[in-house]
């Protein structure tokens, strides 16, 4: 579960993320080491379109590539579950 601040910062890359600010999205969440901040990272790259990366990303917050089809949808899930 991420301290207050964290997913203080968690939400707000989300809200980047769904509003396409991909690089202010990405600030936050390369400089955060949870579960979360992976999974998040892992769909920003998802949405770029590099497959190799996102899955590395996506290992690391132990998630699955594919559960999603959607990266906004999967990313109102991870904000509706911080």
């Amino acid at each position: 579960m991420p301290g207050s601040q964290d997913k203080e910062l968690l939400n707000q890359a989300i809200h980047f993320a769904i509003n396409n600010s991909w690089d202010a999205c990405h600030k936050i969440v390369q400089d955060l080491h949870s579960e979360d901040a992976y999974w998040i990272h892992a769909v920003l790259h998802k949405i770029e379109g590099d497959e190799f990366n996102s899955r590395y990303w996506y290992e690391k917050a132990q998630q699955s590539y594919e559960a999603y089809n959607d990266p906004k949808q999967e990313l109102i899930f991870i904000q509706n579950n911080l």
